[in-house]
């Protein structure tokens, strides 16, 4: 599943080999991924077009242009490949944006997201991104300390809510949990405030080595390495790994390291 580093990869393929060149065609094979906006107006509204520097927001890739800009987020499944045009296509190819001899192809096998169109650069992308938190990768100490000290959820619930923190997702949540040493049913207004500064800590680390490795590493060192282990264990003290689900979400953490939960009354 994508999270904030994998956005960020895309963010920087596109940076890398789409960024200055000009937009030769646009051919839509699956209109389901877009939304409020036409395969008609997306394909003439951009050709001709440029690609200028893109953003990432959380978990969401900015593609900006000299007009308008596209807004990518690839749920589950999705991600954004750079190949030669004449590379046959696969079969989830969703959306293929040319660029002389190459193509950027949206490409997402369960397309629970999708492509949007902000003709306004300002306005309709402000519109697009209401409600997201600020991004987990920029956020300020004293403005992650205010938004989890208000918060009555269970702290995975909290980490993992996009009005909250914009960019975490499951895996990176579990990790960062186990690192700081915390259950992830802990009620976030209920944390210390030398817990608060330690999950900060370690969700810092954690979010800089992820981006470095372009996604949540599976080192053994990890817990996403050994998580879904048939029998994982915790590679910090070799304890036992429990599951359950937070949420709705399958959670992971260490019976040892993070004991307790002081969950919601």
């Amino acid at each position: 599943m994508p999270e904030l580093p994998d956005v960020e990869g895309f963010r920087e393929i596109l940076a890398s080999c789409a960024q200055g060149k000009r937009i030769n065609r646009v051919d839509v094979h699956d209109t389901g991924v877009l939304h409020g906006v036409s395969a008609g107006q997306l394909s003439r509204d951009l050709e001709g077009h440029r690609f200028t520097a893109p953003e990432r927001h959380g978990k969401w890739l900015l593609a900006r242009t000299d007009g308008p800009t596209v807004l990518l987020h690839f749920g589950m499944t999705g991600e954004l490949v750079f190949c030669p045009e004449a590379d046959p296509p696969d079969p989830h190819d969703r959306v293929a944006f040319t660029l002389g001899r190459n193509q950027l192809r949206y490409r997402d096998q369960r397309k629970l997201q999708g492509l949007w169109f902000a003709e306004d650069a300002d306005t309709d992308v402000a519109r697009i991104l209401d409600g997201q938190g600020i991004d987990a990768m920029t956020v300020k100490w004293a403005e992650f300390d205010e938004l989890l000290s208000r918060r009555r959820s269970r702290i995975k619930s909290a980490l993992t809510n996009q009005s909250v923190l914009a960019g975490l997702g499951n895996l990176l949540a579990d990790e960062i949990l186990w690192r700081a040493r915390l259950h992830p049913e802990c009620r976030a207004d209920r944390l210390t405030d030398h817990e608060r500064h330690r999950l900060y800590t370690e969700m810092r680390r954690v979010l800089r080595s992820s981006v470095r490795a372009g996604r949540v590493p599976t080192r053994k060192s990890w817990l996403t390495g050994c998580r879904d282990d048939a029998d994982p264990t915790c590679p910090r003290c070799e304890g036992p790994l429990s599951r359950t689900r937070v949420g709705g979400r399958g959670t992971v953490w260490c019976v040892r390291c993070q004991p307790g939960s002081r969950s919601p009354s």
